[in-house]
């Protein structure tokens, strides 16, 4: 009889040694399984620069060397921006200083390249004015230049100028358009409510150029989290 009870005791033993045994296993299992699906996660996420072409930048990781100035007007109103960086002026300059605030709310839907050279650090921006009636010129109402060296340090430094003004009944959407220039290329296109040109110098490799002009977005999406010279 003592025999029996000893065999059922060492069974039962056993049989909590397996459970433990399991159990451990089970717990193993879960654990390679949460990290697989991290693991999996990790790898087919791409990083965010991946999908740039090679030797690009986002726009939003540049210096917009304009949005220190203070905003004259928080006002929303395109009329009262207008106006007020209108008297941030001289009265006689037609080129004025802007932030990209400023610009996207002086020109509702503007847009701007989110793609750019990687050897691009700066953006200066400005809005463009009809001296005698204070109000934004139509041949240039805005312009951006794009610098690889600090803005107005040299002469030079800039990688290329983007012009944009309001699009007229002449004008069509359509395919970008280039057109040779003396000094590079001019790429020309108009999108929503307005005609743009992108001008990009002869050492500028043309990729980089066709990049720039096939990437916009609204300038309103660059705008930093707290909105408050010439190209």
């Amino acid at each position: 009889m003592k025999r029996i009870v000893l065999l059922i005791a060492l069974a039962l033993a056993a049989a909590a040694c397996g459970d433990g045994g399991l159990l451990d296993g089970l717990g193993d299992r879960s654990v390679q399984a949460v990290h697989g699906e991290t693991s999996l996660t990790t790898s087919t996420a791409a990083p965010e620069d991946e999908a740039l072409p090679l030797g690009s930048t986002r726009s939003s990781d540049l210096v917009w060397y304009n949005d220190g100035l203070p905003r004259e007007s928080q006002s929303p109103e395109t009329n009262v921006v207008i106006s007020s960086v209108w008297n941030r002026g001289d009265g006689v300059t037609s080129v004025i200083q802007s932030s990209r605030s400023e610009i996207a709310t002086a020109l509702p839907g503007i847009q701007f390249p989110e793609v750019v050279p990687d050897t691009v650090g700066w953006v200066t921006s400005q809005l463009v004015y009809d001296v005698a009636s204070g109000t934004l010129d139509s041949d240039t109402s805005a312009q951006f230049g794009l610098w690889h060296l600090e803005p107005y340090a040299t002469d030079g430094g800039r990688t290329a100028v983007l012009r944009v003004r309001p699009a007229t009944s002449a004008d069509q959407i359509g395919p970008i358009q280039s057109e040779t220039t003396a000094a590079g290329m001019d790429l020309i296109w108009v999108a929503e409510a307005y005609r743009y040109v992108l001008s990009c110098p002869e050492e500028l490799a043309e990729g980089q150029c066709w990049s720039m002009a096939e990437s916009p977005m609204p300038l309103g999406f660059l705008l930093p989290e707290e909105s408050g010279a010439d190209a």
